[in-house]
């Protein structure tokens, strides 16, 4: 984690946005990707290259590849319709934040974000974008799917982009949601079409949750096609 009490000779001490960021750029080899979402557009500083994460510990330990610092079609996507929402100051929860793109949508949009995320890099790089493009201090966690806090909450809102190109978390999302989602509350899961997701159907299905409403939504940018498939879940009546 970045040191938030980082100093400067010359103007005393500096705010936690402006130590992260400079302290990002240190650490990592990095770039400024826009992401331009509708008429938005984010500045997204991260990895110049997501290859240069990649630790032999991590994967050793559990197959942990640095899928995290880059910008996915399907971030871009929910990020879309995350503004298309009226946040009113609800709670929201992103599982997975990677850059945080999405957070940065769903913050614009007024929900109150929480942004979880596998890796400490993570919550820096996303805490750094939100300052960098919103000015202010984004809330971070992190949390591993497999041993979820007790005390994370409930939310309103509960999103996440591109996590179902495994099956082990294709089948753990909905036992996440079934905990994590406040009565009356949804959830919204972009996907590109991973080998995952019919598993992950099925078990939402298996734990009471009701796709209310599955949107495609193409993306195109360069030589990029993908449909991306938005799930909308609530708990199921």
């Amino acid at each position: 984690m970045i040191d938030k009490a980082s100093y400067d000779a010359g103007t005393g001490r500096k705010s936690e946005g402006e130590a992260l960021v400079q302290a990002l750029t240190r650490r990592f080899r990095t770039s400024i990707q826009d992401a331009v979402v509708d008429k938005q557009v984010y500045s997204i500083l991260k990895p110049a290259n997501s290859d240069d994460l990649i630790r032999e510990e991590d994967f050793v330990k559990d197959e942990r590849l640095p899928y995290w610092a880059d910008v996915w079609p399907s971030s871009i996507i929910l990020a879309g319709k995350l503004l298309e929402l009226e946040g009113g100051g609800r709670t929201a929860l992103e599982l997975g934040c990677g850059v945080g793109l999405s957070t940065l949508a769903a913050t614009t949009a007024g929900f109150d974000v929480l942004s979880t995320d596998y890796y400490e890099d993570a919550l820096d790089v996303t805490r750094a974008n939100v300052f960098r493009n919103l000015g202010r201090t984004a809330r971070t966690r992190l949390v591993d799917w497999r041993h979820v806090p007790k005390d994370l909450g409930t939310f309103d809102l509960v999103f996440a982009s591109d996590v179902l190109y495994e099956k082990e978390y294709a089948l753990l999302l909905p036992i996440i949601l079934c905990r994590v989602l406040a009565s009356g509350g949804q959830a919204l899961i972009a996907d590109p079409g991973r080998v995952a997701a019919p598993m992950f159907i099925e078990a939402c299905e298996a734990h009471r949750l009701e796709i209310r409403r599955r949107e495609t939504r193409p993306f195109a940018v360069d030589e990029i096609r993908q449909k991306i498939d938005i799930y909308e879940i609530v708990r199921a009546s």
